[in-house]
């Protein structure tokens, strides 16, 4: 959120109404241990784009996938069994959340799993760090907000920074090479803002470990069902070793660790300087691509990531009231 990859959302980042621990001081910002874990937290996401790579090399997308969102689930369920110190949810909004799940979690994993299979790492990083945009447009058109002239031109800058890296595509691998796996990550990119504006009511009274067992439960449920013929079947010692790093990784630092970084986060130094370390995510991803699956970014891919960037920058420093900001998870 990956998110970078799924989803918790853990799919990805519910965020407290209350100010942050440093707004509420009011001492200047200084760079600390928090900002440090936020560094490490772009960097696991950013990176998680390739390891997705490696694990799909030898398992299938959907037994990848399920494999690492049920063990995520048991995991995040022990450590919502620890808090303490908010009200478990209601179980109207339980439902509700979980109906939430199927979308953000389950159908969103779905379609990226396929797509991820012939996008570029790089590629697939770029397109998703522009979600915000299309947060923003869904959100607006359900009366959630109002964007100021500087904001809509940073999303402008983001959708076209998107066709720009879609434009790339075919310049790096031919014309039609990976062009509907590219559009189908977009679509996660869709259905995450829909997802996220449709799950603002409940960041603001759910605890964020409630809330994602929740959601991910369902979105689990859901893929465990699609991917149960290839886990009948699946021959575990035919697994690389680099499959089973992957599947560790995706699960616990992408998944786990990310998030308890990006959680802290929050209610440390607050929703706005955290976003900005999540501006680092493509950036790392395109580096870790480059270097470890030899992606060499080419023209239109530079020109777009200048773009996305940039138009994230420009929207994020807009006066506009934020929909909950989340990031999907690859």
């Amino acid at each position: 959120m990956s998110s970078a990859e799924s989803s918790l959302a853990v799919s990805e980042k519910p965020v407290s109404t209350e100010p942050s621990l440093a707004s509420r001081s009011g001492a200047p910002a200084k760079f600390g241990a928090t900002d440090a874990g936020l560094i490490l937290m772009a960097a696991i996401w950013g990176g998680h784009y390739t390891v997705i790579k490696y694990g799909l090399a030898t398992m299938a997308p959907f037994t990848f996938s399920a494999i690492r969102m049920v063990s995520a689930l048991l995991i995040l369920t022990a450590l919502a069994a620890t808090v303490r110190d908010t009200p478990r949810p209601s179980w109207r909004d339980i439902k509700a959340m979980m109906a939430l799940g199927l979308i953000g979690n389950g159908l969103y994993q779905l379609l990226f799993m396929i797509g991820m299979t012939q996008t570029r790492a790089g590629i697939a990083a770029l397109i998703i760090a522009a979600s915000p945009a299309w947060v923003a447009i869904v959100g607006r058109l359900m009366g959630r907000e109002r964007g100021t002239g500087r904001s809509w031109s940073g999303i402008g800058l983001q959708l076209v920074g998107v066709t720009c890296v879609v434009l790339s595509t075919n310049a790096l691998d031919g014309p039609g090479g990976g062009s509907l796996h590219t559009f189908l990550i977009i679509l996660c990119g869709i259905i995450w803002s829909v997802y996220t504006v449709l799950l603002q009511p409940y960041t603001t009274r759910v605890h964020p470990l409630h809330l994602s067992v929740a959601t991910l439960s369902s979105g689990a449920a859901l893929m465990f069902v699609v991917a149960l013929p290839g886990l009948v079947t699946l021959d575990f010692g035919a697994i690389a070793t680099s499959a089973w790093w992957a599947l560790s990784y995706s699960t616990i630092l992408a998944m786990i660790v990310a998030y308890l970084l990006y959680y802290r986060g929050i209610r440390v130094i607050g929703p706005t300087r955290t976003a900005v370390y999540g501006n680092l995510q493509p950036a790392i991803a395109i580096a870790v691509a480059w270097v470890l699956l030899s992606e060499a970014p080419g023209l239109w891919q530079w020109v777009g990531t200048f773009l996305i960037l940039a138009g994230l920058l420009l929207s994020r420093s807009a006066p506009i009231k934020p929909i909950t900001d989340t990031h999907p998870i690859p």
